[in-house]
C-alpha cells in the first residue's frame, strides 16, 4: 500500500506538468547512451578515442547529476518552468559552458592558448569542475532555503497590483522603446556601448549605459502584449517588424558574439510567460532558432571582430562601414566555410571550464599583485562603493574591472576572459566562499522569485521586473558585480514599469 500511495503521488505531480514529464524520458534516454557510451570507452584501447583526456570524465558526469538534481526535483514537485532560476542558470550557461564545455576540454577539441597557464592540469582541471559543481550545488540550497520563501511571500503582499490591458500598452511600450533606443544612439556615440571602449569612464557614463536598458525593457512590455493578444491587427503586425528591425540593428552594432542569443532569451521569456502551456512543438521550435542564432551570432562577432581589428573608439561613419564591409566578407565566403568558422567559434565560446582553470591554478601565487591591478577585495569595495554615484565621486575605483583581471591573469589586458562568479569568490574568499556565496546569490534569486512569479497571476510589471534581475546575472562574470548590477538594473526597471503604469492609466488595487 506505501508503494502504491508513492506513486500515485508521483504521477499526480508529474500530471500537473505535462510538458515537463517529456523530460523524463529524454533524460533517461541521454543518460543511458551517455553511460553507456562511457563504459565503451573505458573498454576500448582504440587509439582513435576521442575523449583521449578520461580523468576528467567522472568529474564532468559528477557536475551533470550536480546540475540534474534540483531540476529533477523541480519536476516532480511540477514547479519547473524554463525561466526558473534554477532551471534558466542550468540550461543558459551551466549546462553548455561547464558540462558540454567539459566534454569538449575532455575530448580535445578545446584546447585554449590559456591552458599553458594551467600548471599540472590533471589535478587543476578535476578541481575546477568539482568547483563549479560546488557552485550550482550552493545556489540550489540557497534557493530551496525555506525562510527565503516566506521573505519573498511577505515582499509580495507589500507590492501594488496593477493591472494592464495589452491594447493600453504598445503606446507607453513604445515609448519607453524610442527612450531606450535615442540612449543606445547617444552611449554607442561616446564609446560605451559596442566592440569600442573609452580611455577613461566619464562621470555619467554609468547612468547612461543604464538608461539603454530602458530599449530592452520596451521590447520585453511590447512583445508580452503582442503574445497576449488573442488577434493580431496591422499595427502589432507592424510593431512586430519594428521589434526585429531595432533588436537586429543593435546586434550588428554591438559586434558580439552574444547579442542575438540575448535577444533570443527576451522574446523567449515573454512567450514562455504569455502562453498557458508549452507544447512540444514550441520546444522543438525554441531549441532549433537558439541553435541558430548562437552560431549566426557567432560566425558574425567573429568576423566583425576580426574586419575591425581592435576595440579602439571610431567615429560612426566608420563602425557602420565596418559592419558592411563584415556583410560583405560573409557574402565572399561559401556556406561551408562560414558555418565551419562558426561551429569552430561556437566550440571555443561554450568551453568555460578552462578559463576559470586558470583563476583555479593561480590565484593564490598572483594574489600579492592583485591590489597593484585594482583588484585586491573586490568583493568587498564593489559592494560598498557602488551606491555612491560617480559624479559625487569623481576618483570612485573601477572595482571588479575584466581588462584587469585579464592583464594579470591572462597576460593580455585587450581582451574580457571569463572568470564566473566561483573564481570570484575562490580569489577573495577562498573555496569555502564558493558555498556561501553562491549560497547568498540562490537565497536572493529565491526571495525575488517568491515575490513577483511563483504561485501567482499574470502580471506585465512584476514579470518585466523578473525578467530584469533574472538577466542581470551574469555566470561569467565577477561576483562582486552581482548584487550591485541587480540593485542598479532593478531601479531602472521601476522606472520604467511606473512610467508605464502612468500612461496607461489603469486601476490601481492595493
Amino acid at each position: 500500500m506505501p508503494f502504491d500511495m508513492e506513486t500515485t503521488k508521483i504521477r499526480n505531480n508529474i500530471s500537473q506538468n505535462r510538458d515537463t514529464a517529456l523530460l523524463f524520458p529524454l533524460a533517461i534516454i541521454a543518460a543511458v547512451i551517455f553511460i553507456g557510451g562511457l563504459s565503451l570507452i573505458y573498454l576500448t584501447d582504440d587509439k582513435s578515442n576521442p575523449f583521449s583526456e578520461m580523468y576528467l570524465m567522472p568529474w564532468v558526469l559528477l557536475l551533470g547529476v550536480t546540475i540534474a538534481i534540483p531540476n529533477v526535483y523541480l519536476i516532480y514537485k511540477g514547479k519547473f518552468h524554463l525561466f526558473h532560476p534554477l532551471c534558466f542558470a542550468a540550461w543558459s550557461y551551466f549546462i553548455p559552458g561547464f558540462f558540454i564545455g567539459g566534454l569538449l576540454l575532455a575530448s580535445n577539441l578545446s584546447q585554449p592558448f590559456y591552458l599553458a597557464f594551467v600548471e599540472d592540469e590533471h589535478y587543476n582541471l578535476p578541481l575546477t569542475l568539482f568547483y563549479i559543481a560546488v557552485g550550482y550545488a550552493g545556489l540550489s540550497v540557497g534557493f530551496f532555503l525555506p525562510f527565503a520563501k516566506s521573505a519573498g511571500g511577505r515582499i509580495k503582499n507589500l507590492l501594488p497590483v496593477w493591472e494592464w490591458e495589452a491594447r493600453k500598452l504598445l503606446i507607453p511600450g513604445l515609448l519607453l522603446l524610442a527612450i531606450g533606443w535615442a540612449n543606445n544612439i547617444i552611449a554607442f556615440s561616446f564609446g560605451i556601448l559596442g566592440y569600442q571602449k573609452v580611455d577613461e569612464i566619464g562621470q555619467f557614463d554609468g547612468l547612461l549605459f543604464l538608461l539603454t536598458l530602458l530599449w530592452m525593457q520596451g521590447s520585453f512590455i511590447l512583445w508580452l502584449s503582442i503574445f497576449k493578444t488573442n488577434k493580431l491587427d496591422f499595427n502589432h503586425y507592424m510593431i512586430i517588424a519594428l521589434l526585429l528591425a531595432t533588436s537586429l540593428a543593435k546586434a550588428a552594432f554591438q559586434g558580439n558574439r552574444g547579442s542575438l542569443v540575448s535577444i533570443f532569451f527576451m522574446v523567449a521569456c515573454a512567450f514562455v510567460f504569455s502562453v498557458k502551456r508549452l507544447k512540444f512543438k514550441h520546444r522543438v521550435y525554441g531549441a532549433g532558432i537558439l541553435v541558430t542564432v548562437m552560431i549566426v551570432g557567432m560566425i558574425y562577432g567573429t568576423t566583425f571582430r576580426s574586419v575591425k581589428g581592435i576595440e579602439s573608439q571610431i567615429s560612426t561613419g566608420e563602425y557602420a562601414g565596418n559592419i558592411l564591409k563584415t556583410f560583405d566578407k560573409l557574402g565572399e565566403q561559401d556556406l561551408t566555410q562560414n558555418l565551419g568558422e562558426g561551429f569552430a567559434a561556437l566550440a571555443e565560446r561554450l568551453e568555460a571550464v578552462s578559463s576559470l582553470a586558470v583563476v583555479v591554478a593561480n590565484h593564490e601565487k598572483l594574489e600579492p599583485y592583485e591590489e597593484g591591478y585594482g583588484l585586491k577585495d573586490n568583493i568587498w569595495n564593489d559592494s560598498l562603493y557602488f551606491f555612491i554615484p560617480r559624479p559625487l565621486w569623481k576618483e570612485k575605483p573601477v572595482g571588479s574591472s575584466p581588462r584587469d583581471f585579464s592583464a594579470l591573469y591572462f597576460n593580455f589586458g585587450d581582451n574580457s576572459f571569463i572568470i564566473t562568479p566561483m573564481g570570484d569568490l575562490l580569489r577573495n574568499f577562498g573555496s569555502v566562499g564558493i558555498l556561501l556565496g553562491m549560497m547568498l546569490l540562490g537565497f536572493v534569486l529565491s526571495v525575488i522569485y517568491s515575490s513577483l512569479i511563483e504561485n501567482q497571476d499574470f502580471s506585465y510589471w512584476r514579470i518585466t521586473l523578473y525578467y530584469v534581475l533574472l538577466t542581470s546575472v551574469s555566470y561569467e562574470g565577477f561576483y562582486g558585480t552581482l548584487f550591485p548590477n541587480m540593485i542598479r538594473y532593478g531601479l531602472i526597471a521601476v522606472v520604467g514599469i511606473i512610467f508605464i503604469n502612468f500612461l496607461a492609466k489603469n486601476r490601481r488595487k492595493i
